[in-house]
């Protein structure tokens, strides 16, 4: 049988003879690739990327006479380098920097985000979503016992150590219902693909996620460069999740129309860069812990028009800084009296202060059973194995595994800052030591299994020029909420790449972003532009005035500016006096 060769066949086989070769090298590796199919065949939604891509660099509509030429290839590879470098031109243009705290040299680094997305196919795509709907309902459910009836607990479904113990279970937040019974309102999750391609859920956030800035950011950068190819796999946008966000604030408070605020520590934060930018698309407006003030169980905004009463805080704080009175009183940062109105009903807070607490690693080993005791039913996103070591049966089973695990701290600890240790990286000696740690206090450790990092497509600049490779990844996913009781999950995320080389994903550590294109199937037939995205979502908050703070500081920068230009007019008088 003689074979045809369709024009898109040919255009397929020339990607995957492209691409393919150099992927290969970089994928030598026991993790699997995203972008590979089986062996070394592309999987059929990076095939159709690439596709589109080269195309869209020919400006082709139908048949691809000279698109698989080698030398079509090579000036696509050229491209893909000038892309690159339009992302990275865009990313200073919009001041786009992520800060770090520990870098004597600059606090501001430019954010990182790859040419290429990371692409879940939808089947893979509706699993995940599903497992992350299942688990942030019972995640609320587990909020609003811990911080209520404490039957869990009392049923010895979780160990009293792992709540009562833990720094950031908060003692003035219990009894607290909050409106509609939602604690969380953003919930993020980390998510690793294992060698099988099972999505496996690594830890949770649930005090202050970040990331939705920036998300929005690497959408917006990487799907004006690909719009064929975001349009042809039928990207479902997430515009529509944000409005819901807004929606679902204002939903939990009282009045009609609240004032809705996104409290930020402060310019020195490593993601304040998020805050502003959040601040400006949702329509919010931005404050710190000393533009707010609590008057009679209110919270109000200090403008130059005077006191503004404010009804819903979507928080960047840490739940312990927000409130020196009955918090941590060590805190700059927070209200005083800002419990207490939370207390009284007067003002949501996003998320409810006390949820930091199911951050812990711990908390993951007694989901599935907390799961099946409430609902009769599996996880069916699963965690990664986690053994809580002040259970003497777990400690007695991952202590002779521990190669093969990684340890976490129980409980958070800001000060030292403990960084996971992974039990193959240690010498003989130094597991010894390990062992001999855990075994004192016991309940203070958390092993997990170790997981190789699935491997995303990456597309790095090189001495020698453009290279396609790929690099260890993973994926943060949201659920947020869309009304009282109800959760919906972003369609995207972001995802976070190891630098070349690593193994561990680490912002800190110079690791790099990527948008996350999911296929959802729902998309709806619009032609609406990208850049429909830009706009601001609107609010009911204009006329609330600029804030004091802001008022004051713009007050001063033209004081100082009018004496700057003062001294300058008089040097300059008493230059040319002295000239002549």
């Amino acid at each position: 049988m003689t074979r045809t060769s369709t024009p898109n066949a040919s255009l397929r086989d020339a990607i995957d003879r492209s691409f393919v070769e150099r992927l290969a090298q970089d994928c030598a590796f026991a993790a699997k690739s995203e972008m590979m199919f089986s062996g070394d065949e592309l999987a059929p939604h990076w095939k159709s990327f690439f596709e589109q891509s080269l195309r869209a660099h020919h400006g082709l509509r139908s048949g691809v006479e000279a698109a698989d030429s080698p030398e079509s290839v090579e000036s696509f590879r050229a491209r893909l380098l000038e892309l690159n470098a339009t992302v990275q031109r865009r990313v200073a243009d919009n001041g786009i920097t992520y800060n770090v705290y520990s870098d004597a040299s600059s606090q501001a680094r430019p954010w990182s985000l790859d040419l290429l997305p990371m692409i879940v196919p939808q089947h893979e795509w509706q699993s995940i979503e599903r497992g992350v709907l299942q688990r942030v309902h019972l995640l609320n459910d587990v909020l609003n016992d811990v911080y209520g009836a404490q039957t869990l607990v009392k049923r010895g479904l979780l160990p009293t150590a792992i709540v009562k113990a833990h720094p950031r279970y908060l003692r003035p937040a219990h009894g607290i219902a909050p409106p509609g019974g939602t604690h969380l309102h953003i919930t993020g999750f980390d998510l690793a693909r294992g060698a099988d391609g099972t999505w496996w859920i690594i830890s949770q956030r649930t005090d202050a996620p970040s990331g939705l800035g920036y998300l929005l950011e690497n959408r917006m950068i990487v799907s004006r460069l690909f719009p064929d190819a975001f349009r042809e796999l039928r990207i479902e946008r997430v515009l529509e999740a944000y409005k819901g966000l807004m929606s679902s604030l204002a939903s939990h408070s009282k009045v009609s129309s609240p004032h809705i605020v996104l409290l930020t520590p402060g310019p020195f934060n490593e993601t304040y860069f998020e805050h502003v930018y959040l601040a400006r698309y949702l329509g919010l407006t931005l404050a710190e812990g000393g533009d707010l003030v609590v008057r009679n169980e209110r919270v109000w905004l200090k403008t130059i028009k005077g006191l503004s009463p404010v009804d819903v805080i979507l928080r960047r704080l840490d739940d312990d800084f927000l409130d020196p009175l009955e918090l941590r009183s060590d805190s700059a940062l927070g209200i005083p009296g800002l419990i207490q109105a939370y207390r009284a009903g007067n003002v949501v807070l996003a998320n409810a202060p006390g949820s930091a607490w199911l951050e812990s690693s711990a908390v993951l080993a007694f989901l599935p059973r907390i799961a099946d005791a409430l609902y009769g039913e599996a996880m069916s996103l699963p965690s990664i194995a986690t053994w809580w070591c002040g259970e003497q049966s777990a400690m007695q089973s991952m202590l002779p595994a521990l190669e093969s695990l990684v340890i976490k701290p129980t409980y958070s600890d800001r000060a030292r800052r403990f960084v996971p240790v992974t039990g193959h990286s240690l010498s003989e000696r130094e597991r010894k030591q390990w062992v001999a740690r855990i075994a004192r206090k016991p309940e203070n450790f958390v092993a997990q299994a170790y997981l190789p990092l699935s491997r995303t497509p990456t597309f790095d600049t090189g001495g020698s020029g453009s290279v396609l490779g790929s690099r260890a990844a993973m994926l943060r996913v949201y659920a947020i909420s869309d009304g009282v009781g109800q959760w919906r999950v972003l369609p995207g995320g972001l995802a976070r790449v190891a630098p070349p080389g690593k193994e561990i994903v680490s912002m800190y550590r110079g690791g790099s972003s990527a948008d996350v294109w999911a296929v959802t199937g729902r998309v709806r037939e619009d032609r609406a532009p990208l850049s429909s995205m830009l706009t601001p979502i609107r609010t009911h908050q204009s006329g609330i005035g600029i804030t004091s703070r802001a008022a004051e500081n713009l007050f001063w920068l033209g004081r100082y500016t009018e004496r700057l230009d003062n001294s300058t007019r008089l040097a300059r008088i008493t230059l040319e006096a002295l000239a002549s």
